[in-house]
Parts: structure tokens; sequence; C-alpha cells
């Protein structure tokens, strides 16, 4: 009687998780990955590889030790403070240097934190970093409160600083400081500028739809007025509050945040006025508690057109290469539920900024070798390999106790260059004695870009069909479980996996 050959699809999709079993795991997400490293949850569709960076100058930023904030301006120029000392460069100009502008008068501070605001038809820049008076840019120039004039005093060492319709706010300890209507620097109570004690440490702030989110470590407030005559704070909760004030990053209409049981979302609900609080990385509760486990400090990005929030951790002990990060991207417009996770290796970020310039997503960061890199472009970290690793769950595909014996792997990969991967089978959770297939290489190329894509620029961009190609492979392998792995650590173009096909036939139970 001749053989019966079933089919198995394996479509990419689920993200990484860490919170189930191996069984569970691979019965009831098949597709999703045991590891996903440097392959991102495609809004589009499968897992792409994910792109890299590049220096934005040949340039190191003036100074030594740690960059210690980051600004993007325009589509040009950009802010870097070192050594306490503000500089700015303009990488449109030739040969583009790190030009001073200011520095402040303690400059031990770990980092600045900027909010972009326009009062008067110009756009300006406010810094703060914790220890100083605010520092305000404004065309290329910039300059410190000194705290002479009145109510200035208030909002010395603000941490954080941010726009609220009409009004500049400053977290300064548990204290929220804010200025007159529409004057960046007045700090006058008869003007209608003023300061609320919170009775609690305020970690971060956050303008949520018509409100005014305040975390802090053991609380979340919420103000709603426009005006200090009609301003009124109330609790959100009092059940939990927020750990890192560079976590807090609105991505896809949510504000995410790091609080003590994860990386939580806020949301709306459905009644009026009511809030979401739901925790969104708990699929991957083990991946981030290993990521955090001695952390330094965090950092945290969006790129807004692919629907993502990056989380970084950051030590100077750790080489680039091995430095860590989180990607979640969003694919529901609300509530934490809608996120799919990956992991992020050798992108060390201690500051990072990213800014839309028309539809020009520009995103720089900086570490501790005084550069300023360019994020997502090409395919290399600064020329060094990229190393993506998908590896699922081993699946039973139907009933854990019947071997099965797999004869053909078909991989469904869209390319957008040359590209190389390694593809293996694994049976039996790799168990020792357990004869497995060889690896199968897997090679093509796609070449140009597709519209709409990351780094698709009118009239600088070749664009063509893009470059959709299956590889049919024969293999030889019996277990009782499969898993995929899929690897390449070089530095050829970024692809996209999309789906697997094993063909197997079904033996005899154990």
């Amino acid at each position: 009687m001749a053989t019966v050959w079933q089919t198995f699809p394996i479509q990419f999709k689920g993200g990484l998780i860490s919170n189930l079993s191996p069984l569970q795991h691979g019965m009831t997400s098949i597709g999703s990955g045991a590891i996903l490293q440097n392959f991102e949850p495609s809004l589009s569709g499968g897992y792409k590889k994910v792109l890299g960076y590049e220096k934005l100058i040949n340039t190191e930023v003036t100074g030594s030790g740690t960059v210690q904030g980051i600004a993007a301006v325009d589509s040009s120029k950009v802010i870097a403070v070192r050594d306490g000392t503000y500089y700015e460069a303009d990488s449109s100009s030739g040969t583009p240097v790190w030009a001073s502008l200011a520095t402040a008068s303690n400059t031990s501070f770990i980092k600045t934190r900027k909010e972009v605001y326009n009062f008067s038809g110009t756009e300006k820049i406010v810094f703060t970093d914790g220890l100083n008076y605010p520092a305000y840019y404004d065309s290329g120039s910039l300059t410190f409160l000194t705290g002479s004039g009145i109510g200035e005093s208030n909002v010395a060492g603000a941490s954080v600083a941010l726009l609220y319709k009409s009004t500049l706010f400053f977290a300064v300890g548990t204290n929220l400081v804010f200025t007159a209507p529409y004057d960046d620097t007045n700090f006058n109570p008869a003007d209608g500028a003023g300061v609320i004690n919170v009775a609690s440490t305020i970690t971060g702030l956050a303008v949520y739809r018509d409100t005014l989110i305040i975390f802090c470590t053991d609380r979340i407030l919420k103000l709603i007025g426009s005006s200090s005559a009609d301003f009124s704070l109330s609790s959100l909760t009092s059940a939990l509050g927020c750990l890192e004030t560079d976590s807090i990053r609105e991505v896809g209409g949510d504000v995410m945040f790091l609080a003590p049981d994860g990386l939580r979302t806020l949301s709306s609900t459905e009644r009026i006025g009511d809030f979401g609080l739901d925790v969104a990385s708990k699929p991957i509760k083990n991946t981030l508690d290993e990521l955090l486990n001695g952390t330094v400090s965090v950092h945290s990005y969006v790129i807004r057109k692919k629907g993502q929030y990056r989380l970084f951790v950051y030590s100077n002990n750790i080489r680039d290469s091995v430095s860590k990060g989180l990607i979640a991207t969003k694919f529901i417009d609300q509530g934490g539920e809608g996120f799919q996770w990956a992991t992020l290796k050798g992108f060390k970020v201690h500051v990072a900024d990213s800014i839309l310039v028309g539809d020009v997503e520009l995103i720089y960061f900086a570490n501790d070798d005084g550069y300023v890199y360019k994020q997502e472009v090409g395919s290399t970290r600064d020329n060094n390999s990229i190393e993506a690793i998908y590896e699922s769950a081993y699946m039973p595909i139907s009933d854990p106790q019947i071997r099965k014996t797999f004869y053909k792997l078909d991989t469904y990969i869209k390319p957008e260059g040359f590209f190389t991967c390694d593809v293996s089978i694994k049976l039996d959770r790799n168990e020792p004695n357990t004869i497995q297939p060889q690896p199968i290489t897997l090679s093509g190329s796609g070449g140009g870009f597709v519209y709409g894509d990351v780094g698709s620029v009118f009239g600088t961009a070749l664009y063509k069909t893009p470059g959709d190609q299956t590889f049919f492979n024969n293999t030889i392998g019996s277990g009782t479980t499969v898993a995929l792995r899929i690897e390449d650590n070089s530095t050829n173009a970024s692809f996209t996996l999309d789906t697997a096909v094993l063909e197997f036939s079904t033996n005899e139970r154990r």
C-alpha cells in the first residue's frame, strides 16, 4: 500500500512567545517563535529581517564618555550632548562637524530629554536633564534658564518637560510645574503659572487624548483642564506606577510604559472617560524578566510607519555586538493584547530620537563610543553583520505520540536583494541520539525597492515587482515533534519569512 503524504503549512506570524510550556507552545501557536531575534513581526505579514544602522557623520561628538542626549531638529540637523555640552551638526553640509552651542553648569547628569513646541510660529525645543535648569533651543542657539525670574526656581532640576494644550509642564521630584499659557519661560503665578504637588515622585508625563497623564513611582494620575483656573487632578490608579521614564512612548494610539509587572499599555475602553491598563508583555514575560535583570538603564523609541515600539537595555560594560532589546509591533487599534514581539541583538542604545519629516521617518541613537547613528538604513550594523534567528516551538502537528517521517520542506521568502540563510529541521526537541537532518542553505535575490517600503524614496530608488521566491527542498527525518530554525548572520539584504510547508507521512503509535 502506498504511503500517504500529508502537508503541514506554517504561516510565520504571532511573534515571540516565552510564557508557554514547550508542548503548549507547539500545539497552540503554530508559526510563532521560541526564538525570534532580529526578525520583526511585519504589518505586511511574516517576519522581516531588521534593517541596520550607519554613522550619521564620520566624526565623534566632541568630548569623552557616554553621549547624554540626542535630538533630531529637522531632516539634516541633529543635536547631541556629551560631557554636559550641547553640539549641533548638519549632515547635509559637505564636511559636517559638531559645533558647540552651550554647556550646562552641572555636567554630571545621565540623560537629557526633549520636548518640541511652537507658540509663536517658530518650532523650539526645551531640554531637561534632572540637575540643571531647562535649556531652550531656537534656530541654532541654545540658552539655559537662569532661575532669576519669578517662580523660575521651581523648575530647577526638572527631569521631564511636556506640552499639554497651551502650557509647558515640567516634572521636578513630586512637583508638577507649569508655565503661563503660550509663554515657555514664564513661571509667574500671577500670569497663570503654578505648581502642583502630586505627593509621589514623578517618573514621566504623557498626553493621551485630552488628558495629561502623570506617571509616578507608585501611582498614575490624570489632569484635565486648559489653564490654572480649571486644572483638575485625579487618580487613574494607585495600584501601580512607572519604573522607567524613557520607557514611556505613544505607539499606535496607546501609551506604552514599564510597570513593576511588565510593559503595560494605557488605552481607552468602551466607557467614556475610562482607561485600560493592560499588560502587553504577557507573552514574553520570561524574556522580559531576563532582559531587565541587572539593568543599568533603558531607552525606547517608536517607528511610526511600522506600528513599532522598541525598548533597549543599556550598559557601557556590554559590547554593542551583544547588547539587547525588544521589538513590539502593534496589530490592533486598542489594548495590550494586539502586540507581537521579537528580540534585538547588536543594537547598543543609550539615547535615541525619532522624527517625521514629511513622509520620511528619521531615527537616531548614540551610546558610549561617541558617534551618532542613523537607524533603519542598510543591511549592516555599521558594516558588521546582523545575526537573525527564527526558531519555532517543537510542533506535534496532530498527535505528539505518533511518529512522522518528513520528506519535503517548501519555504516561501520575499527578498529585497541578494540573501542567503540556513534552514534546519529539528526533531524530538533535539534530544541526544536523535538523528537530525542536515541544514539546508537557501539563497536568492529580489533587488530593487517596492513602492511604500521603508527606503523607497522617490527619485532615488529603483522600483520593481517584489522578489517573491519559493524554495523546494527534499529532506529526510523522523520524529514525534518538529521545529524549524532559520538563521542568517550576514551583511546581505533584508528578507521576509512568509510561509513554510512540510510534507510528511504518519507512522505507528509509539
